[in-house]
């Protein structure tokens, strides 16, 4: 039997949920003030709360240090009195969900629903922290490094309820396969899951694409076409760089989060969209939304949970293991069994792996061709330093007659300086044009070193092309 807790100092709304929640397999409990929930709590171990926010002797978020609440219960804030800041707060501190009265009760129920979880996705989580343990890996992501136990740790409380998740973290750190893990944890498990690079779509197709369109509602319209929404009807959309959205699509995805409706090009009949959405970003959104890349409503809107992965310089302990693992991938799937040297693993760990996971796979795709016997040593891997600064003693604030960065040594990689309070736009051009420079316009190397996108690059280069035009036109 299902046992649930109701937090309310409003008698009568009390009573009120207790109706709408009670059932032969519910048992329910009400308390109308923080210690008379704290003395229910001891009693007896909820399954879910519905913890109203104002109560008399304070908060209902001050229940949420009571170390009990969250390692057996499920939290859903319900009140009159909710703010979007309030709501985020409550989510990030562990609560499932939040409902405003007067409460829908079709609603309530479809969030109850998404509370109760089943015991295949607890099952899941249980197996998935034991792998952690056991072999280093929790489902298809690798390491056990602190920052990754956090990550881990994240999507384990965010997967099963409804809310938005934004994942950051620089190219190459495995966000979609976070975005993948969550939604297999999710109720949402058995519906579409579809990944989309808003990067690689051309902004004159892109409404089309993730809404769809009518037949002949534009030249080559030949037929009718299901946009992404449509297609992930019931699961979930992974929209993955989001800051490469044309600004105007920005405010059309706002309203079908709000409204739940979208419409497809050239019609005006509206279609209902059950679809999580989670978003990803390689840049830190406070910039994006500065440079007017990202609305900010729109941040608001997805930024609930937010997951950041550390890049893989941040977790150089972790190397090791995804080698290994991707090393037994490619023999596997090569037929053909090779190993990695003591020697060759310690300088795995001495780079600094600038395009991250993905340039760690690859590194070890090319030394498995590469190496002609059993063992793979060091001289088939990236060197040390490649692509990065060495570590040097900090520097010295500037005098004057004297440079505020030191000479290079000898065989050092060129580096640039900044005067202090230099515009992060102008800090990120400074960098992407120095390091094109030093690679003699070899892209691909540029964006890898820089842990962006090929795209994103080409982007960026772009902008910076039409603003040195704009500039002598206004000279």
């Amino acid at each position: 039997m299902i046992h649930v807790l109701i937090v309310d100092d409003d008698i009568d709304s009390a009573e009120t949920l207790r109706a709408l929640v009670s059932n032969e397999q519910t048992s329910v409990s009400t308390a109308h003030s923080l210690l008379a929930a704290r003395k229910q709590l001891a009693l007896q171990q909820p399954d879910i709360v519905l913890l109203d926010l104002m109560l008399p002797d304070g908060s209902g978020l001050a229940l949420f240090d009571t170390p009990q609440l969250l390692e057996r219960s499920e939290v859903i804030l319900v009140t009159g009195h909710a703010s979007l800041e309030t709501s985020i707060q409550a989510l990030r501190l562990g609560a499932a969900d939040y409902l405003i009265k007067p409460i829908n009760p079709s609603h309530l129920q479809r969030v109850l629903a998404r509370a109760m979880k089943p015991a295949a996705i607890q099952a899941e989580v249980a197996n998935l922290r034991t792998g952690v343990a056991r072999h280093g890996n929790f489902g298809h992501l690798w390491g056990r490094s602190p920052s990754m136990l956090a990550v881990y740790e994240q999507i384990s409380r965010v997967a099963a309820t409804s809310v938005s998740v934004f994942i950051t973290g620089e190219s190459g750190t495995g966000k979609e396969l976070v975005a993948h893990t969550v939604h297999e944890l999710s109720r949402r498990r058995k519906q579409p899951f579809l990944a989309v690079n808003c990067g690689a779509i051309s902004p004159q197709l892109f409404e089309s694409e993730i809404f769809g369109h009518e037949k002949g509602s534009f030249t080559g319209a030949e037929r009718q076409h299901s946009g992404f929404f449509e297609r992930a009807s019931g699961g979930t959309l992974f929209l993955d760089e989001i800051t490469e959205m044309p600004l105007e699509l920005q405010v059309k995805l706002l309203r079908v989060l709000e409204t739940g409706r979208f419409s497809r090009v050239g019609s005006t009949a509206s279609i209902d969209s059950d679809v999580r959405v989670i978003a990803a970003s390689n840049r830190p959104l406070t910039q994006a939304v500065a440079s007017g890349r990202l609305r900010e409503d729109l941040l608001y809107r997805l930024n609930v949970f937010p997951i950041e992965l550390p890049p893989l310089r941040e977790r150089l302990e972790d190397v090791p293991l995804l080698a290994q693992h991707f090393l037994s991938a490619i023999s596997q799937s090569e037929g053909s069994a090779k190993r990695f040297s003591p020697e060759a693993l310690k300088q795995l760990c001495r780079h600094r792996w600038p395009g991250n996971v993905r340039e760690l796979r690859n590194a070890v795709q090319r030394a498995f061709v590469m190496a002609p016997g059993e063992w793979i040593d060091e001289h088939w891997l990236p060197a040390p330093l490649a692509g990065t600064a060495p570590s040097a003693p900090a520097r010295q604030p500037a005098s004057p007659g004297r440079s505020a960065t030191p000479p290079a040594m000898p065989g050092a990689p060129p580096t640039i300086s900044l005067p202090i309070g230099t515009s992060m736009a102008d800090v990120e051009r400074t960098v992407i044009l120095a390091t094109l420079e030093h690679y003699n316009h070899h892209k691909e190397r540029v964006a890898a070193v820089l842990g962006i996108s090929l795209k994103t690059l080409y982007n960026r280069l772009k902008e910076y092309t039409a603003e040195a035009e704009s500039e002598r036109s206004n000279s």
